[in-house]
């Protein structure tokens, strides 16, 4: 339309100008004439009527050559086109696909995302998209078939196509995978925040807490995550690396991991327990007996008097005296009591053993109490005062299991 209107316009002013021209000549007694010969031939014509000629021939010979460039530039302008409308499809299949995603339905989400791709500005989110949703229906030939894709057609973006299969290996509980493609993006870029985030994530599912261990400092560094998180991270770390270490069974392993594990985390509360029930259990305990007697002086808690009546002292009665000290601040203490009647029984001081037991249990009846209380009757002859402790210790554990079951049930 726009061209017609020039067209016109041009054709108006040709016409007026002509006009202008024969008005000003039309004034003289002679307009003028032009001769043209050719051969034999000649064309003889007033000025103003080949002046006009010429206007309207120029006219006409523009727009003609405008014509043939339109006509010339038509293929590419249809070429153009084509692509702008798969272009336009690209954007809507991608919108669709990821709506699709959301939704749930993966297949056709696959299906339009992978159609329209390669006509795609972007087809780096379709081939990516595309993969989640393949593993998200269980195609994992498809999925690392899309990856693949997408890491050819942008190889610029290999830190971006590479998170997003760690992500999915991880997922997928594909720990080696997610781990070699994140020690790769690793050594490209040692501080990249995402990159670091998913190795804290896969070490930490896939129970790696010595490399997990490694990798914190450089989590610190770069901010990936908060102050309180890193100090979770952590306990969590080194608990776990303490639980590796109890297995095994060596307790100079597991002192040089507690000598190295940072003072604020020890001083979180159950992370010493570990360690010194880790060395109880690798008999051991004569080593840590003095140092857990301290840590109970400074902070009392019943877990840790537990482990240090649990340790088989080589000198039971100091050990015992010890324990004696802390009725002092503690004389209603059940567990305590409990654990002074069970040294009482390896000193076979009978007076001891029955007063603190009877006492431990008139505060806090446990199973464990009446337990060591029967077995101590039993030794002593006492068979009535033995059943009696025996009775009432399973029922007290029948009463606990019924709770339990209560408990779960209303949970």
């Amino acid at each position: 339309m726009k061209n017609i209107f020039w067209f016109l316009g041009a054709l108006l002013l040709a016409v007026a100008l002509a006009f202008g021209i024969h008005h000003w000549l039309s004034q003289f007694e002679s307009p003028g004439y032009v001769l043209m010969g050719i051969g034999h031939w000649s064309l003889e014509t007033s000025f103003v009527v080949f002046a006009t000629a010429q206007i309207l021939f120029f006219v006409a010979f523009y727009f003609l050559f405008r014509f043939l460039g339109w006509l010339l530039r038509l293929p590419g302008k249809l070429k153009a086109k084509g692509r702008e409308i798969k272009k336009v499809k690209s954007q809507e299949a991608l919108i669709n696909g990821l709506v699709d995603s959301a939704e749930g339905n993966w297949a056709n989400a696959e299906k339009k995302l992978i159609k329209h791709a390669s006509n795609s500005t972007a087809p780096l989110l379709h081939y990516l998209t595309a993969a989640k949703a393949a593993q998200a229906r269980g195609a994992f030939d498809k999925r690392d078939k899309y990856l693949a894709e997408a890491e050819k057609m942008h190889p610029d973006s290999e830190v971006a196509v590479g998170l997003t299969q760690a992500e999915l290996y991880l997922s997928g509980n594909q720990f080696d995978e997610a781990l070699e493609t994140l020690t790769k993006l690793h050594s490209i870029d040692p501080t990249h925040a995402s990159v670091l985030k998913l190795l804290h994530q896969t070490y930490q599912k896939a129970g790696k807490w010595d490399a997990l261990r490694k990798l914190i400092p450089s989590l610190q560094k770069n901010k990936v995550l908060m102050e309180a998180e890193v100090k979770l991270l952590e306990a969590e770390t080194f608990s776990s690396l303490l639980k590796e270490a109890a297995e095994k069974a060596d307790p100079d392993e597991i002192q040089a991991l507690w000598q190295a594990i940072p003072n604020h985390i020890k001083s979180i509360k159950g992370i010493s327990a570990i360690y010194f029930a880790a060395m109880v259990e690798a008999n051991a305990g004569d080593r840590i007996e003095s140092e857990l007697a301290k840590v109970l002086d400074k902070n009392w808690d019943e877990t840790l008097l537990v482990i240090y009546g649990s340790i088989i002292s080589e000198n039971s009665a100091g050990q015992l005296e010890k324990a004696e000290s802390w009725l002092k601040k503690h004389p209603d203490d059940p567990v305590l009591l409990r654990m002074l009647g069970r040294l009482s029984i390896q000193l076979n001081d009978v007076y001891k053993a029955e007063t603190y037991l009877t006492k431990s249990i008139t505060l806090g009846p446990t199973v464990e109490a009446y337990r060591l209380l029967g077995n101590f009757f039993s030794e002593q002859g006492d068979k009535d005062r033995a059943n009696e402790c025996y009775k009432k210790g399973l029922e007290l554990a029948s009463d606990e299991v019924i709770e339990h079951v209560i408990e779960a049930d209303y949970s």
